[in-house]
């Protein structure tokens, strides 16, 4: 316990030798049920990203259907993938958990679970900020049981302070509840379904690291820790990124090392790029991976503008702390586009821009409150592909300027994730919003099997187009050596022509991306080189939208 005790002692400096010897008994336990491997990331690791329900077929479990589709169309494509939340849960579409060690019987069980593992690498996530009001924790904390006293935050509504907590959201910060007959005001960061958990108990951390240590012996090799920067709370701060939290995930890293050496931490921090970037650390004690939320957007705009000098620029100044860490890289998830990740790399009018095209194609814009009452964009609610082209152009043009997208996004140096929607081409399902009343909706459709089947049976169809394209990038993206996650990423242009080259100890491959509606001279760039994305001769003029993977001979 020596490695982590600098870090518990300022967690907990009240309760040092009691929280130590809680760690050193859980660390027993589970040293038991965990099998130690190394650490170990490869270019074969892509991951899908994907609810439980994602696939429908009849009334066979969700996981099984998830299971079949990924056997049968992703296997070549994919090592792992990513389960968005498939515990039991009240809202939000799985992030306000009621039992973080349950499956939801809707989905599964366990079992379905391990049989996924048989086949692939797996994700989990970690919802450890909040919890649901209808778990045992919230409901135990409301009725006075000692288990869970202290286990959330009360607060006066009215203290002066409460304005300079970073909000998310417009909802309000806290919530009244009945506690023990009296009301009492919680803090709840999402909604008022979604309870903030309190880590300055360090009973609160035992009983989270126990969850940690409970996925991992249940197969998860990659953990995603869920809207980590709100986790340490203190008036008279913004609350976010806090030391607290960060010694909190130093702490985790430390003691999970210890027995699973192999598990990837991934932290999922939707906020302006140097704020993302602080969860490195110092390269070898926070997260293994960041999702690279600026991606996203910054390719939308790249696209739309026809520019990519702010790319390039962009991506010439990512730097890694260490050889151990890298980007999650991804397009699309189940949240919106954030826009907060493009603060201090474009302007305030180029995010509106892209507001506005998410609007025109179909999709909504959220908003943040900020702390003197003004609403900013906080994320784009559009599926990718219809934030990058109206539905209104011909299936070939939208395919065209959405795989150019993907292709730079799987070029660049990391781990690629691929939204379930994304890799089957799907476009916005605005009727659920109506429905529902939630914007994140129109990017979560569940699909059915029969109907996606039939789909990629149709060659002429928007899916065919993405998925066969997709699956060949995928395919020989595994391939080469040149695109080992920590492998090297030079980054340049020439006007609207985007080049990444990737160079391992054997190879490199260069990679010509034309974000531009003309075609561009290549000519340059094409000399003693061979084309493998098409495998045939390499020609002189880079259509408008297209790209190429090529390798020296």
């Amino acid at each position: 316990m020596d490695i982590i005790k600098q870090h518990i002692e300022f967690l907990y400096p009240e309760q040092l030798n009691e929280t130590l010897s809680a760690i050193a008994k859980l660390v027993e336990e589970y040293s038991d049920l965990i099998e130690k491997k190394d650490f170990l990331l490869s270019k074969e690791d892509v991951i899908l990203i994907a609810y439980a329900d994602s696939f429908i077929q009849g009334d066979e479990p969700n996981l099984t259907s998830l299971k079949k589709v990924c056997s049968t169309h992703l296997k070549s494509m994919i090592n792992t993938i990513h389960i968005l939340p498939f515990y039991p849960f009240t809202s939000d579409d799985g992030f306000s958990v009621v039992d973080y060690k349950e499956v939801n019987p809707e989905f599964g069980t366990w079992k379905e679970v391990l049989e996924l593992n048989q086949e692939f690498q797996l994700m989990f996530d970690a919802v450890i900020n909040h919890i649901s009001k209808s778990s045992d924790w919230f409901q135990g904390f409301l009725s006075g049981d000692k288990n869970y006293d202290q286990f959330f935050i009360e607060a006066n509504p009215k203290h002066p302070d409460l304005h300079r907590v970073t909000r998310p959201r417009t909802l309000p910060l806290l919530h009244p509840f009945l506690k023990q007959g009296q009301e009492k005001y919680i803090w709840t960061t999402f909604s008022e379904d979604q309870i903030d958990l309190n880590y300055e108990n360090p009973q609160v951390f035992l009983r989270v690291l126990e969850v940690l240590l409970f996925y991992i012996s249940k197969g998860a090799k990659f953990i995603r820790l869920d809207a980590i920067a709100f986790m340490w709370k203190k008036l008279g701060t913004t609350c976010i990124h806090l030391d607290e939290t960060h010694e909190i995930i130093i702490a985790y890293r430390k003691i999970i090392e210890q027995i699973a050496p192999q598990v990837v931490l991934i932290t999922e921090t939707n906020v302006p790029h140097p704020e993302n970037i602080s969860y490195f650390g110092d390269g070898l004690n926070e997260a293994h991976m960041i999702y690279n939320f600026s991606l996203p957007p910054l390719l939308a705009y790249s696209l739309h503008a026809r520019e990519v000098d702010t790319l390039s620029n962009w991506a010439q100044s990512l730097k890694l702390p260490s050889d151990k860490t890298c980007f999650f890289n991804f397009t699309a998830s189940h949240d919106g586009i954030g826009v907060r990740p493009l603060q201090g790399i474009v302007s305030d009018e180029q995010i509106s821009m892209l507001a506005n095209k998410a609007e025109c194609h179909g999709g909504f814009v959220s908003y943040k409150s900020n702390p003197d009452g003004s609403k900013t964009p906080y994320e784009l609610n559009c599926n990718y592909m219809d934030l990058l082209s109206s539905p209104e152009e011909s299936i070939a043009y939208r395919a065209k300027r959405f795989m150019l997208t993907q292709a730079v996004m799987l070029s660049f140096n990391g781990v690629p994730g691929v939204y379930y929607h994304s890799v089957f081409g799907s476009e916005n399902d605005v009727e659920v919003v109506k429905a529902s009343g939630i914007n994140r909706r129109i990017n979560r459709a569940k699909i059915q099997v029969d109907d996606l089947n039939r789909e990629l049976e149709d060659k002429s169809s928007l899916r065919y187009r993405v998925y066969s394209e997709y699956k060949k990038l995928l395919e020989l993206r595994q391939q080469e050596d040149a695109f080992h996650p920590f492998s090297q990423a030079l980054f340049s242009n020439e006007d609207a022509l985007f080049i990444i080259e990737r160079k391992s100890e054997s190879e490199s491959v260069y990679c010509l991306f034309n974000f531009s509606d003309k075609a561009i001279n290549i000519e340059s760039h094409i000399s003693n080189k061979v084309n493998i994305t098409y495998w045939k001769p390499v020609e002189t003029q880079l259509k408008p939208y297209a790209y190429l993977w090529l390798k020296s001979v």
